[in-house]
């Protein structure tokens, strides 16, 4: 045997005794590079093709938009590295709550990997039609329909998860009853239809699939944030997505798709439109209009102390805070996760209080990190606690600016998403922290500029 497949194979049982025990993308990576690397001269799409294959991954769905795979390559792999992407690739979800085939991002995010290769190789194949099916409609349709059915135990869709580490993901659990078209899922399908769009329309075909994943999902943002990132990576996932997707051909398609469930009754025909049109609607506004909210479970939060009080919604104040200290903007998911466990303590531990006090946190690094959230009175701005939410930007902004896809997040993503929501008014009110209290926060500089944004007003009755 020549020694330079020696030594790959060697560095593939490497990858089997380290890699396997994580799911985690940058293992997924791995797994591919390892693959890559001893099936030299393929290209992107025989890799994804041979990927499918080596996970056993065919359905009559997949058939009619991407042939079958009696050409794609059996690829040359260490057993355990099949098994592991096999794992990965496969869906499913157990009668625990446990949702197999998902694997966390370096953004925080969990990705069911099914859908995202399936898009990618739509747009490979240049099979643009199959992208929606592929990758959303399918799932959406046919958890809508099964939520028809079995109301009382499902949801529509969207359910979230936890991992039980952040640090080595293993076992990923759904934190709410089931449905058909997880989060995880309709982010897998939103990075497909995104990857598979790009690859449609230019010469990416080239690339090595290792390498378009680890620019999309390894891209680490330096001290500006996102500001000064590339465009084509998953933290802007949903401005990328609203950007290509078309909602009245996707809904359409929905629609076309149910009209075969005609062995329905006339009272579950109704039931089933009702689903779906108001089912739509939650999608784009959760994913569309809302910023990427990361759960408190995510993050890794301890239980509140007590028993939290409920807000009246919806609420006519916006208090905007910076946290001073952590200091330093966060702009990784790992960083912003700790920052906010960190504050969580002091806030429970030192401040004596029932949780951090915070509704939601704004990170650099594109995400929003629920704090007491949209329904609980929190502990951020003395007097109107049970009359607003509190938006803190972690750092400190006494003399810079939050980064501006930051702001911007807060400013237009999560006002339009409380709005519309029905949890902020539509004729709420901005106001800074230091209005309400003797305080500096949130920052003399920051001040000055939320004093520019829409609905500020300069007097808090």
């Amino acid at each position: 045997m020549d020694w330079h497949l020696c030594l790959l194979l060697s560095l593939l049982g490497v990858f089997a005794t380290e890699a396997t025990t994580t799911k985690h993308m940058k293992d997924f990576i791995r797994a591919v590079e390892s693959i890559e690397a001893v099936n030299p001269g393929l290209q992107m799409l025989d890799v994804v093709k041979g990927l499918r294959k080596a996970a056993g991954f065919d359905t009559d769905l997949i058939k009619r938009y991407l042939g079958d795979l009696s050409d794609a390559h059996d690829l040359v792999s260490d057993p355990s590295v099949t098994s592991y992407v096999s794992e990965v690739i496969n869906h499913s979800l157990s009668e625990m709550g446990k949702e197999k085939g998902v694997v966390l991002t370096l953004d925080g995010s969990n990705v069911a990997l099914a859908p995202m290769l399936l898009g990618l190789e739509a747009g490979l194949q240049s099979t643009v039609q199959g992208l929606y099916p592929l990758t959303l409609t399918h799932n959406l349709v046919a958890s809508f329909l099964h939520h028809v059915h079995n109301e009382q135990t499902t949801l529509p869709f969207g359910t979230k998860g936890f991992w039980d580490s952040i640090s080595s993901p293993n076992v990923y659990s759904l934190s709410d009853l089931p449905s058909l078209a997880t989060d995880a899922l309709i982010i897998g399908g939103i990075d497909g239809f995104i990857l598979g769009s790009e690859v449609s329309t230019s010469n990416d075909h080239e690339r090595s699939l290792s390498d378009l994943l680890k620019s999309y999902y390894s891209h680490q943002p330096d001290a500006a944030g996102l500001d000064a990132s590339p465009r084509l990576i998953s933290q802007k996932r949903r401005m990328n997505f609203k950007k290509l997707v078309s909602f009245s051909s996707l809904k359409s398609q929905m629609v076309q798709a149910l009209t075969v469930h005609r062995n329905l009754n006339e009272s579950e025909r109704k039931r089933l439109d009702d689903v779906m049109n108001e089912g739509f609607d939650q999608f784009v506004h959760v994913y569309a209009v809302c910023p990427n909210i990361i759960t408190r479970s995510q993050w890794g939060a301890a239980a509140f102390i007590g028993s939290p009080s409920y807000l009246s919604l919806p609420v006519p104040y916006l208090f905007i805070h910076h946290t001073y200290q952590p200091s330093k903007p966060c702009t990784t998911f790992d960083q912003c996760a700790s920052d906010m466990r960190s504050m969580q303590r002091y806030h429970q531990q030192t401040n004596g209080w029932s949780d951090i006090g915070y509704s939601f946190v704004a990170g650099s690094d594109g995400n929003l990190y629920e704090g007491r959230g949209w329904n609980w009175v929190g502990a951020h701005t003395y007097g109107y606690n049970s009359r607003g939410y509190g938006v803190s930007f972690i750092g400190d902004y006494t003399s810079t600016l939050p980064i501006k896809s930051a702001m911007d997040m807060v400013r237009y993503d999560f006002t339009s998403c409380a709005v519309n929501g029905g949890r902020l008014s539509s004729s709420y009110s901005l106001y800074g922290h230091r209005q309400a209290t003797s305080t500096d926060c949130p920052g003399n500089s920051f001040y000055r500029e939320i004093q520019t944004w829409e609905r500020y007003q300069s007097y808090l009755p």
